[in-house]
C-alpha cells in the first residue's frame, strides 16, 4: 500500500480517510494498467482530498481535489481520467477540482502587496465552476448587475456533452456544495452569495 499513499498529499499529521485510500488505489491501478493510455500522465498526479457528496435521491457524487500545481496535468486527461475513475467507483459520478487559495480583503498581512486577480472570492468560485463542467466546453457566459447587487451568470454550456458528464440535478447540487452558490437547472444561472 505504500504506492497508493504516493498518491495523496496530506499535511504532516493528517490521516487519510477511507474514500481518500479507495481514489489513490483506483490512480495506482489505473497507472500500472498495461492498457490505460494515460498511464505516462498519471505518474505525477497525485490527490490532496476526496468527499462523498450526496446529491439527491438519484446517488451520489466523489468530489476529488487535486494540489493546483499538478491540475494543468490532469486538466489534459480530465475527461479520460474521470472515465476511468467512474468506472471503478459504479453508480457514483467523480467530479475532479483544482484546490485554490481565496485571499481576503486584508492579504497584506501575508506579505503581499497586490492580491492576484486570480485569488479573489469571484474568481476562485468562477474557476471552480468550469472545473465541475470538466472536460465539457463553456461557450459563452454572460453577468448581469441587478438591482439588488446580485452577481447572476450564466453559463451556456454544451448541452449535449453536459447531459453524457452530468444531469443538472447533480451539476446545480455540486455548485452549491463547493462554492455555497445558488444554481438554477433550465438557464444553469449561478449566483453569487450576498456579503
Amino acid at each position: 500500500m505504500i504506492s497508493t499513499r504516493k498518491k495523496i498529499l496530506k499535511a504532516p499529521g493528517a490521516v487519510a480517510t477511507a474514500l481518500e485510500e479507495e481514489v489513490a488505489k483506483a490512480l495506482f491501478d489505473i497507472e500500472v494498467s498495461p492498457s490505460s493510455d494515460i498511464k505516462a500522465d498519471l505518474r505525477d498526479v497525485y490527490i490532496s482530498s476526496a468527499k462523498e457528496v450526496e446529491v439527491g435521491k438519484s446517488g451520489a457524487a466523489i468530489v476529488v481535489h487535486v494540489p493546483f500545481r499538478v491540475w494543468k496535468t490532469v486538466r489534459k486527461i480530465q475527461g479520460r481520467l474521470i472515465r476511468e475513475l467512474e468506472k471503478k467507483f459504479a453508480k457514483r459520478h467523480v467530479i475532479l477540482v483544482a484546490n485554490r487559495t481565496i485571499l481576503d480583503l486584508n492579504f497584506k498581512r501575508k506579505g503581499l502587496k497586490v492580491r492576484p486577480r486570480s485569488r479573489t472570492l469571484t474568481a476562485v468560485h468562477e474557476a471552480i465552476l468550469e472545473d465541475v463542467v470538466g472536460p465539457t466546453e463553456i461557450v459563452g457566459n454572460l453577468v448581469l448587475l441587478k438591482v439588488i447587487c446580485s452577481f447572476i451568470m450564466m453559463l451556456l454550456v454544451l448541452l449535449l456533452l453536459l447531459l453524457l458528464v452530468l444531469s443538472f440535478v447533480h451539476f446545480t447540487f455540486l455548485c452549491h456544495t463547493l462554492s455555497n452558490c445558488k444554481a438554477s437547472a433550465p438557464a444553469l444561472a449561478w449566483t453569487a452569495p450576498s456579503s
